[in-house]
């Protein structure tokens, strides 16, 4: 599939994304889909903000920096309906994972020849950069700005950066859009979180739910316009405070691309059954989360992870990819086990083999210990729900060497 190329003019931001050619009928239902979902929030007290216009230039020489936490898909996405705007065929929902995070120092520069990047301290080109560039483009179409930027960003975890499914792209793209866009259009665009949230998208899909925090929904379908393709929270008053997150990092033997498997999702057989079935989960999810009922959330994660790999797995016969390695089997086995012996524990994964496992506080210690009894050699990091994206001063980023 090729990007779609397209202007980002204040129009086009309104009108229609691109919708394939197989997917029009799909489309038409997952906007009515979509229309039912925000009218459950709004029923829900759940709002959010104008997509804001600007009426005047921004700052060409701005700097800011900005730290956002990686996420777990609880309903998951796969496949773009529209590669140059990254709009999704499904609404998503995720977890912001306060074990890792990403901090992200943005320099607008008068007489800089070209935009540059820098992660974890390497100079980094290719594919990455493109991405960055991406969102630096969108900014500076919004500001009305020509100045090229530095770019440097850190992530910080306890697992090798390289390793699959620890949202590291989600919480870069978060930090990205917000540390862009309050370096050239101020507070005013750095707190409107479904400015930043848009804006976080167009580097990673994910990134989107990484900007708001905590539960978050994604509202996309084939066709939403860019300014209405956002990330929303759902959990409020610490409702779901008592869940925690063990994530056990794995690395993909495979050597797996999440934008490979983007690309392969679409032509499974399975995709567009698995596309039909969302509206009505996220309503669920959106019930559980209101309730502070976490296993309901935890059991729907489980459930989508195996969709999302059945789906991946079952590509057609040039992109069919298997996803999991042979760890993954043993912490799922334990899942079950622990479960028949009063455990309360689920697994959840996203494109990757690295595996989330959610459970409550009281749980936590005794899972912890029963990953360990495996002997399969692997990292266990804890966790529980991480916030927002967020400004940091400069003193602050100092120690990530930013």
């Amino acid at each position: 599939m090729i990007p779609i190329a397209a202007s980002d003019s204040t129009k086009n931001m309104s009108e229609p994304t691109h919708v394939p050619a197989e997917f029009v009928e799909s489309a038409t239902i997952m906007q009515a889909a979509d229309a039912k979902i925000r009218k459950a929030l709004v029923n829900a007290d759940i709002t959010w903000q104008d997509y804001p216009c600007w009426d005047s230039s921004g700052n060409a020489d701005g700097s800011a920096i900005a730290k956002a936490y990686s996420m777990q898909g609880i309903l998951k996405y796969h496949g773009m309906a529209d590669w140059h705007w990254r709009t999704a065929f499904i609404p998503s929902i995720s977890v912001n994972n306060d074990a890792a995070y990403t901090i992200t120092r943005v320099d607008f520069r008068n007489g800089l020849r070209t935009d540059t990047l820098t992660i974890n301290g390497d100079i980094v080109t290719g594919r990455p950069l493109q991405r960055v560039v991406r969102v630096l483009d969108h900014v500076r179409a919004l500001s009305n700005s020509t100045n090229k930027a530095s770019v440097k960003s850190m992530n910080v975890m306890n697992a090798a950066s390289t390793t699959k499914g620890l949202g590291t792209s989600a919480a870069a793209g978060a930090a990205l859009a917000m540390a862009a866009l309050e370096a050239t259009l101020g507070q005013k665009a750095s707190e409107n979180m479904r400015l930043v949230s848009s804006t976080a998208r167009l580097l990673a899909g994910s990134a989107c739910r990484s900007a708001v925090g905590g539960i978050a929904l994604w509202l996309s379908y084939p066709g939403v316009a860019h300014n209405k393709c956002f990330a929303v929270r759902l959990d409020s008053n610490d409702a779901l405070a008592d869940l925690r997150l063990i994530t056990v990092p794995l690395e993909s033997r495979s050597g797996l691309q999440t934008e490979q498997a983007h690309h392969a999702a679409p032509t499974s057989s399975f995709f567009q059954a698995w596309l039909h079935t969302r509206p009505d989960e996220v309503i669920s999810c959106l019930q559980a989360t209101s309730s502070g009922d976490w296993e309901t959330i935890c059991q729907l994660a489980e459930l989508d992870s195996l969709r999302l790999h059945g789906v991946t797995m079952a590509a057609n016969l040039e992109q069919s990819l298997l996803t999991w390695e042979p760890e993954n089997i043993s912490l799922f086995n334990m899942c079950r086990r622990l479960r028949e012996q009063g455990v309360p524990v689920y697994f959840s994964t996203d494109t990757g083999p690295t595996t989330v496992l959610m459970t409550n506080a009281d749980s936590q210690n005794e899972v912890m210990e029963n990953i360990t009894s495996l002997e399969i050699g692997v990292d266990i990091i804890s966790g529980g729900i991480g916030g927002p994206a967020t400004l940091i001063q400069s003193d602050d980023a100092k120690n990530f060497g930013i």
